[in-house]
């Protein structure tokens, strides 16, 4: 009983680890990429939850229809802001502590406006992924952690495609190394920055639609991946995105083993604790260099 306990645990973190890398992979790409600390980021997941959740409740939409579909205007969204956050902060080289303030603005904003819509109430989804379990012997696997894992790693390796296949993604990967560099061969920094933080902000969205197929949702949920995301995206590295998956599935796995064998209270202590441990002991995390 204890060894079917363990291996449901292990494979319970595995699937909730897919769900965190598609949540981190925009960090790694904001922060890790272009050192930009958007500590909104889960406040966008929440905000994508809600389009999900819209969608649902009066079309009878998919949520990952839904989000899919709102991914595009989020992917503008995300360049504007980016372009405000380039004006007010980065150009004048401003941007490190009233940057982080202008997106603890913008978490305050996207949590209050979503507090004012929906309330306190929590919210769900209806698919038909979101009840029945998949028995393998005596493992476990309901589809509705499954459904969320496979479209998080299949958007991790989109992007990873995208980064080391286009040159827009070389582009990306050459910004988050040397900015000069880039200027010389003819590149535009502040452009290639804009539509990296879109990307970014799109993948929130999608991600957005995971969540709340995962779980009810409120709108302070964002909160609590702060920690998680940023601790993923050091643990892994900073700028692989092969390290996000790594480390989201490690970060998983940590996890369930804690709230399973130790208590559900003490879970939310992994993230900080392996971020602490990594910043102590290899500052550049798993794949950083």
């Amino acid at each position: 009983m204890g060894w079917e306990l363990f291996v449901n645990a292990v494979v319970s973190g595995l699937l909730l680890g897919g769900f965190y890398c598609a949540v981190a992979v925009g960090i790694t790409i904001a922060f890790g990429m272009l050192d930009i600390t958007n500590i909104a980021h889960p406040a966008f997941v929440v905000a994508g939850s809600y389009v999900a959740y819209v969608a649902n409740s009066t079309l009878g939409m998919d949520p990952l229809v839904a989000c899919l579909l709102a991914a595009p205007f989020a992917y503008l969204i995300g360049r504007g802001l980016y372009r405000v956050y380039y004006v007010a902060f980065e150009s004048r080289e401003g941007e490190s502590l009233q940057g982080l303030a202008f997106f603890f603005g913008l978490l305050f904003i996207i949590e209050v406006g979503l507090l004012m819509e929906f309330g306190v109430d929590y919210r769900f989804v209806e698919a038909p992924y979101m009840g029945p379990t998949l028995s393998l012997g005596a493992i476990s696997v309901p589809l509705r952690y499954l459904v969320p894992m496979t479209v998080g790693l299949v958007m991790t390796g989109l992007l990873m495609l995208f980064m080391y296949k286009t040159f827009i993604g070389r582009a990306i990967l050459a910004v988050s190394q040397d900015t000069e560099a880039l200027r010389l061969v003819g590149g535009n920094p502040v452009k290639i920055k804009e539509i990296a933080f879109g990307i970014a902000i799109a993948t929130a969205v999608i991600a957005g639609a995971l969540l709340i197929i995962i779980q009810p949702l409120e709108p302070s949920v964002g909160r609590e991946y702060i920690g998680r995301v940023f601790a993923i995206c050091v643990l892994g590295g900073m700028t692989s995105l092969t390290g996000t998956v790594v480390a989201a599935m490690l970060m998983g796995v940590a996890e369930n083993l804690t709230s399973t064998f130790v208590g559900p209270s003490w879970s939310p202590l992994v993230a900080f604790g392996i971020l602490l441990i990594t910043l102590g002991f290899r500052p550049s995390g798993i794949f950083g260099r």
